[in-house]
This record gives structure tokens, C-alpha cells and sequence, in this order.
């Protein structure tokens, strides 16, 4: 029988594809020619090939060129595998590196300006693209997420975060302010003297033991007469004499009592929306890049409570926003402002004073029923500034 002809279903074809599979050694793979060898006979041969010889000569007129295709190829597909697989977690580096190169076909360090795994670590924390540092169990590499979007949703919950925060050193605050009231109160009611009960042997003690046999209607007659509730005010309203003027009483149990119920009264009048017409907010979202971010706008419209259509001051935009994405504004003192929550909500009021330590405001209301009272200690988030038209 004749000799078997080469083709691709040839026992020899199968045998080389076979062999060609997995990653070989790459002391015999050429950067240049993206060739693979299995052994060194077979590289050797390669380097003296045609094909080779020219690639060489293409390489020579600009070497620079190649060099920094290469490494610049390495470094994207490095950092894409590291962003993608491992995120911002900290890993060995040799354990990245094991990762790139099982591939096949990826870019060898020695043809790239970089001449250890070492020195392109010490690069990558140099030019601040990884976090690097250095143990005993090798160089550790963190990768730095430098996206937009990331960072302006990590400042989103920074500044969540900061809300949280005030509102329990608020809560901290009044806490600590009513156990200390209560302490004063405590020590006031405790400053009479107690003395100690003495007998006196010397007075005799008697007891009447006489059963009155006259029937009651009689006795009612004996009793002094009534005194009538009014000469008691009147009397009580008299100024003394004397010129002394009774000191201020400290609150007692029950006043503290009434003013917290008073207080859970005011709580429960408070809603979740707090969105009003003609009221002036500011954005305080960067979901439509910086154009809007810290600017002031006027709400136009609310719908279902919590969203509203506002009109920018400066450039006369209408733009829909939610409300988790506003925030009210604090005008001067003597401005005129709206009560947006609480039990005085809709009131239309004159900023008088700003309580900084306690986050709150004293207003005084301007027109309706209510005309001419001051509210104290209205947060801010309950009022902002009215628009003028």
C-alpha cells in the first residue's frame, strides 16, 4: 500500500494538534511571530526560518515602537484580569500573574519593558494604580477603582452615613439634656431637712374617749363657715406685705411628664414627605452630572408626595427629582419660610433665630389663625425658605 497523505483527519495532524494544546514553555514561545515551540529543537529551527528573519528586520527599524505596544498590551490585560476576577480585594501578585499567563495567548513579560513580576509591581503602586505593599509572604497588590459612578455613589453613602450620624448625636444630646434636668429636679427635692422625733416624757398625753350623742345635723351646725373659692384666689393674689417674692419652682415629675407627651404629640405629625410648592431646595445628587449638583431650585409640582418638578434659579431648566435628592434651605434671619412638617405644617412663618448646637430654629408665624405665636426648636429639615415671586 502506498504512503498515507498528509491531511487534517491524519493520524499525525491529530497527534500535533494534541500536543499543541495547554500552555507550553515560554522560553520557546516567540513575542515576535506569536509562535509557540514544544521543544528546542523545534524553536531553534524557527529562529533561522525566513519568516522569523523578516519579522526581525521590521522589529529593527522600530524597536521602540513594539516595545512599548507590548507593554502597554500587558499592562490592560493585567489590570482588566485584576479589576475583573479579584476587584478591590488585596492578593499576592504571583497569584495574578499565574492567572494571566495560563492563557495562551497572552503577552509575555520578557518582551515588555519590564524584566521581573517584582519590578512591574513596584510600577503599578508607583504610578498609584494598586495599593502595594510588601510582606513576608511576597508583594500584595489592591486594585484602585477610579470609576465616576463608584465614587459618586460612595460619596452618596458617605454623606448618608454623616445624616445618620448627626441625627443620633442629636438624639444623644436631648437624652443627656433631660437626665440632667431631671437630676436637678432630683436634688432640689431633696435639699429639706429631716430631723429626728423626740418624746418628751414630761407632757401627758390624753385621749377623749366621749361619745357625742347628738345626731349630725347638728354638728354641721358647729362648723366653721365656709370659705369660698374666690376670697381664696383673691387672698392668693394679694402681693405680701412684706415685698418678698416667692422663687421660681423647679419642674416636677408631672410637668416633665405633659412636655414629653406633648412631645410624642409633635412626633407623630411628622411624615416621611415633606415636599411643597414654592418652596426653595437645593440638589444635593450628582445623577445628573455636576450641572445641578449644590444648585437652588424652586418645586413647582408634587406628585405622589415624595417627587417633585422643580425650575432651577440660575438657568430656568424644569427638572424632575425625588425627594431623597433635595434638601431644604436655611434663609437669613428676618426671611420668610414655609413649615414643611410637624404640626405647624403649611404655616407661613419669619425666620427669628438659629439654634446651632441643637440643629434648630425659632420661628415666628406671619399669617393665618395662628398669627403672631413662636415656635421653638423647629428643625431644619421641617421648614425652608418660601420663594418670593
Amino acid at each position: 500500500m502506498g504512503k498515507e497523505k498528509p491531511g487534517f483527519l491524519t493520524a499525525k495532524a491529530i497527534g500535533n494538534r494534541i500536543k499543541s494544546k495547554g500552555l507550553q514553555k515560554l522560553r520557546w514561545y516567540c513575542q515576535m511571530c506569536q509562535k509557540q515551540c514544544r521543544d528546542e529543537n523545534g524553536f531553534k529551527c524557527h529562529c533561522m526560518s525566513e519568516s522569523h528573519q523578516r519579522q526581525l528586520l521590521i522589529a529593527g527599524e522600530n524597536p521602540g515602537a513594539f516595545h512599548s505596544f507590548f507593554s502597554s498590551s500587558f499592562f490592560k490585560d493585567f489590570m482588566q484580569l485584576l479589576k475583573t476576577r479579584f476587584g478591590t480585594k488585596r492578593v499576592h501578585n504571583n497569584i495574578v500573574y499565574n492567572e494571566y499567563i495560563s492563557h495562551k495567548e497572552h503577552i509575555h513579560m520578557n518582551a515588555t519593558k519590564w524584566v521581573t513580576l517584582t519590578a512591574f509591581t513596584k510600577w503599578l503602586g508607583r504610578e498609584g494604580h494598586c495599593k502595594v505593599d510588601q510582606t513576608e509572604k511576597g508583594w500584595f497588590i489592591q486594585y484602585i477603582d477610579r470609576d465616576p459612578l463608584v465614587l459618586a455613589r460612595q460619596k452618596e453613602l458617605d454623606k448618608q452615613k454623616q445624616r445618620e450620624r448627626d441625627d443620633d448625636e442629636r438624639q444623644a444630646k436631648a437624652i443627656e439634656e433631660m437626665v440632667k434636668r431631671g437630676q436637678d429636679t432630683a436634688k432640689d427635692s431633696d435639699s429639706g431637712k429631716f430631723t429626728e422625733l423626740v418624746r418628751n416624757d414630761e407632757e401627758k398625753i390624753a385621749i377623749n374617749l366621749q361619745m357625742n350623742s347628738e345626731p349630725k345635723a347638728a354638728t354641721s351646725s358647729q362648723l366653721a363657715p365656709r370659705v369660698s373659692l374666690s376670697s381664696l384666689v383673691g387672698k392668693r393674689k394679694q402681693p405680701s406685705s412684706s415685698g418678698f417674692k416667692p422663687s421660681k419652682r423647679s419642674k416636677s415629675a408631672l410637668d416633665e411628664i405633659i412636655a414629653a407627651e406633648e412631645g410624642r404629640k409633635k412626633q407623630k405629625l411628622h411624615t416621611e414627605h415633606w415636599l411643597a410648592k414654592n418652596i426653595v431646595v437645593k440638589i444635593i445628587t450628582k445623577r445628573l452630572g455636576d450641572k445641578y449638583f449644590k444648585k437652588k431650585a424652586v418645586v413647582k409640582e408634587v406628585q405622589d408626595k415624595f417627587t417633585a418638578i422643580v425650575k432651577m434659579i440660575d438657568s430656568g431648566d424644569q427638572v424632575k427629582f425625588d425627594q431623597t435628592h433635595l434638601e431644604t434651605v436655611i434663609p437669613s434671619i428676618g426671611k420668610t419660610v414655609l413649615i414643611v412638617n410637624g404640626g405647624y405644617r403649611d404655616c407661613v412663618a419669619t425666620l427669628e433665630k438659629i439654634d446651632t448646637s441643637k440643629f434648630s430654629a425659632t420661628l415666628k408665624i406671619t399669617e393665618g389663625p395662628l398669627n403672631g405665636r413662636i415656635v421653638e426648636d423647629v428643625k431644619y429639615e421641617d421648614f425652608s425658605k418660601k420663594f418670593d415671586q
